[in-house]
């Protein structure tokens, strides 16, 4: 690991990452690419002190090698840029699966009867524990019907949500970061963003020619109206995650959305991506 390789036998709290792997990584992320001068080095400060604090390890035949560590490294510190990577603590591993993997899920139904079966999952975050994720898709930044993707900042802001031990969709707030940020006023912005996304795809998909299953690529153009991907609905802690890729992914698209979600998420990352697109 690059850790290991680079960062042995010292106690230095950041990891030197070598230059061509540093240009490589942000230039295969655009909202990387669009940062200054200033903004790229504290990212890579970052970065490197995250490769230094997490283990990162590979399951299956995956070889871990130093230019996917720095990849990761630099998609999930974007959203913690003007935060710090306190907002990163009470966990220490990273699990990289070379694709898709299976995980096992229970659940029970009306009649209370549990019902056991595995879901096939690019990513997850665990309260307390890893963070578990696709190499696959950790580099893609766009899905096939162009909308925003980055399972990493997708599950590394499930992390962020996790900080106050419940994922729903709010994070916590700094007294000094966040003064201007109410939890009321966030809970209320995000049951009705939440509503008006579940809203458009609803309409979306009653609007289905009879005979294309919602989940098969023949539905992608239908979908591609949606600001980001209609996993969204899944729940307000999904929303959250899911608005948090396309924040810093295709915060254009967010914006003419949903331009009132889009300033929130703004003041909560003290980051506006769409403004560094415009220099």
């Amino acid at each position: 690991m690059l850790k290991n390789l680079l960062g042995r036998f010292t106690r230095s709290t950041g990891v030197a990452i070598p230059d061509d792997l540093w240009d490589a990584a942000v230039a295969a992320l655009p909202c990387a690419a669009a940062l200054s001068a200033g903004q790229a080095g504290r990212l890579r400060q970052l970065a490197s002190r995250l490769l230094a604090e997490k283990e990162m390890s590979t399951a299956g035949d995956l070889e871990l090698t130093a230019a996917m560590q720095v990849n990761i490294a630099v998609q999930a510190c974007l959203p913690i840029l003007e935060l710090g990577l306190e907002w990163y603590r009470g966990w220490s591993s990273i699990v990289v699966y070379p694709g898709e993997f299976l995980v096992p899920r229970s659940l029970a139904d009306e009649d209370g009867v549990v019902h056991e079966y595995v879901e096939p999952i690019t990513g997850e975050a665990w309260e307390g524990g890893p963070l578990l994720l696709s190499w696959e898709d950790a580099q893609r930044s766009t899905t096939d019907s162009g909308s925003a993707y980055s399972v990493v900042i997708h599950e590394f802001a499930h992390k962020i949500d996790l900080l106050d031990g419940a994922a729903d969709g709010r994070p916590p707030f700094s007294r000094d970061l966040h003064p201007g940020l109410d939890a009321r006023r966030w809970d209320a912005l995000l049951a009705d963003t939440f509503e008006r996304f579940l809203s458009e795809l609803d309409l979306i998909e009653s609007e289905l020619p009879e005979g294309v299953d919602p989940d098969s690529p023949q539905a992608d153009p239908y979908y591609a109206h949606l600001p980001f991907d209609p996993y969204a609905a899944h729940d307000e802690a999904e929303f959250f995650a899911v608005s948090s890729e396309a924040f810093f992914i295709e915060p254009a698209s967010l914006q003419r959305a949903f331009p009132e979600w889009y300033a929130l998420l703004a003041a909560f990352f003290r980051q506006d991506p769409l403004a560094r697109t415009h220099r």
